[in-house]
């Protein structure tokens, strides 16, 4: 998918990113929004604020989402397939899945495949969209295909290169990986997105969207460059 051409364009192929532990409810609010005013793609709350999140974005375009055994994907399965079922329930209408990196480094892949699938079916049985996400920093080249594949089997709507909490960060040649190992149908959403040139970059790696805990840092500079680059009225 080409870059975006317009403001709008990257609005809609913004994730929020409202995860921080240190953030308050008035912080969490004023993010919430931000994402209103900007028309962005997904705003994605902490568990503990999906309701706040369904309020505040009920009847915008923006998809209130939640992660899900968040942020290091150690929970057993009950606890996860319980903590999905219940954002679903609560409105959530995306859930960020943090793969398990120690069931994937384990090689337990038909125990991963399997949560996948369960966790999958009962987002798309509510219309919601399901990202899984790898943290990448943890797995092998080999592992982050092998775990593509059963993102793929599960028919996640989005892979995710990380959470941003993890004590590795996504290497160069992840988002290529998983764009090259991946269907033209299911999203790439690169994380821990800064600034506007890191954005472009992701793009240009075959990033469909960013998740960014500083929408303002990539969208602000953008529209100024737009601008500059239109035609002037008495031109």
């Amino acid at each position: 998918m080409p870059a975006p051409a317009t403001p709008e364009e990257l609005a809609q192929r913004i994730v929020q990113r409202l995860l921080h532990p240190q953030l308050t409810a008035d912080a969490i609010v004023a993010g919430l929004t931000q994402a209103r005013a900007s028309s962005f793609a997904c705003a994605l709350v902490r568990p503990c604020d999906i309701d706040l999140a369904v309020r505040t974005l009920q009847g915008s375009g923006v998809r209130p989402g939640a992660v899900c055994g968040f942020p290091h994907g150690t929970q057993n399965t009950a606890t996860r397939l319980y903590e999905a079922r219940d954002l679903l329930r609560r409105g959530a209408r995306e859930i960020d899945l943090v793969l398990g990196a120690p069931r994937m480094l384990s090689r337990e892949f038909q125990h991963v495949q399997t949560e996948l699938l369960q966790i999958a079916e009962d987002c798309h049985k509510t219309g919601a969209l399901f990202t899984v996400t790898l943290e990448t920093g943890y797995l092998t080249p080999e592992l982050q295909i092998i775990a593509l594949r059963c993102a793929e089997s599960a028919e996640a709507d989005f892979v995710a290169t990380g959470t941003g909490f993890a004590s590795t960060s996504p290497s160069p040649d992840d988002l290529p990986r998983m764009r090259k190992y991946l269907p033209e149908e299911t999203g790439v959403t690169a994380s821990e997105i800064g600034t506007l040139d890191d954005a472009l970059a992701a793009f240009e790696a075959g990033a469909t969207r960013i998740g960014t805990s500083t929408p303002q840092a990539v969208l602000d500079p953008f529209k100024q460059r737009f601008a500059a680059s239109a035609p002037s009225q008495g031109s």
